[in-house]
């Protein structure tokens, strides 16, 4: 059975990601280039089930088969994913049958959108806002090129919603919360595994894998020896993948203009997780 771990691209998925591969594989340092969590979709999902994994239709009838295929087995396996928990061609991305549970990570937009900025090479931010509100937006999920696979994201607020509806097990943790009370929340993440997967973590364990797992840590990390998930721009140099983290700040960065409008926007939702009143 699947536990995904689930959001928007730059919302800290892979934050989460180490902090679990430390607890699970009690590991005394992190290595964020050999996470054991492994992200889905991937073309070796669907090998024998899709010729063509670019068309969306073919791969879209047989998300819930491939997720057949990896549940023969009836182990617990982490993945992540930046997939919206879309419905198409009478099908959809999960179900209950192969989902034991969803730790559902959300972040402010107007802080996603400096990450945008960065990552998916946008000129500015008007052109990231047209990436956040684009409801047949996909991107290329993962870097190796023989793993690579289409994967709709959707709009920010389309994706939020499409796994805010998912009501099996399903754990909702912000970004923010995480950063100012990571304490008290990554501690949510463990309780939740011990109710629906059995798996029970000591508190020094969760404040150990907290420490090891703190930004400045993984900065560290990623300047010494580099991390396999950064992307190149457009003149083929590797940026930060770990760049801003607690300082991308929309209150020091963001152009007033483009925070109302990111405001405006995704008004219902932003209020739903208290982002605005």
């Amino acid at each position: 059975m699947i536990i995904w771990l689930a959001s928007y691209p730059k919302s800290g998925n892979t934050w989460v990601r180490l902090f679990l591969d430390k607890l699970l594989n009690n590991n005394e340092n992190i290595d964020i280039n050999n996470i054991k969590s492994i992200q889905f979709p991937q073309k070796f999902h669907f090998d024998g089930l899709v010729k063509d994994t670019n068309n969306l239709k073919e791969t879209s009838v047989n998300y819930i088969v491939a997720q057949d295929k990896i549940n023969l087995d009836n182990k617990i396996k982490f993945f992540k994913t930046h997939s919206a928990n879309w419905k198409a061609y009478n099908t959809s991305f999960t179900n209950f049958e192969n989902t034991l549970g969803v730790i559902h990570i959300v972040r402010d937009p107007r802080n996603i959108i400096t990450s945008v900025l960065n990552h998916f090479s946008k000129e500015n931010y008007s052109e990231a806002m047209k990436f956040m509100n684009n409801s047949a937006q996909r991107i290329w999920d993962n870097k190796n090129e023989n793993e690579k696979f289409l994967t709709l994201i959707s709009t920010w607020s389309n994706h939020y919603n499409s796994w805010k509806k998912f009501e099996k097990n399903n754990l909702l943790i912000s970004y923010e919360k995480l950063l100012n009370e990571p304490e008290k929340e990554f501690t949510k993440i463990c309780n939740l595994l011990s109710k629906i997967a059995d798996l029970n973590f000591k508190k020094d364990q969760i404040l150990k894998a907290i420490d090891k797992c703190n930004f400045n840590n993984l900065q560290k990390f990623e300047a010494e020896k580099g991390f396999v998930e950064a992307v190149s721009d457009k003149d083929g140099n590797v940026k930060k993948f770990f760049n801003l983290g607690p300082n991308n700040n929309w209150k020091k960065l963001l152009d007033p203009k483009i925070k109302s409008e990111i405001e405006k926007l995704f008004q219902n939702e932003m209020k739903d997780l208290g982002y605005i009143n």
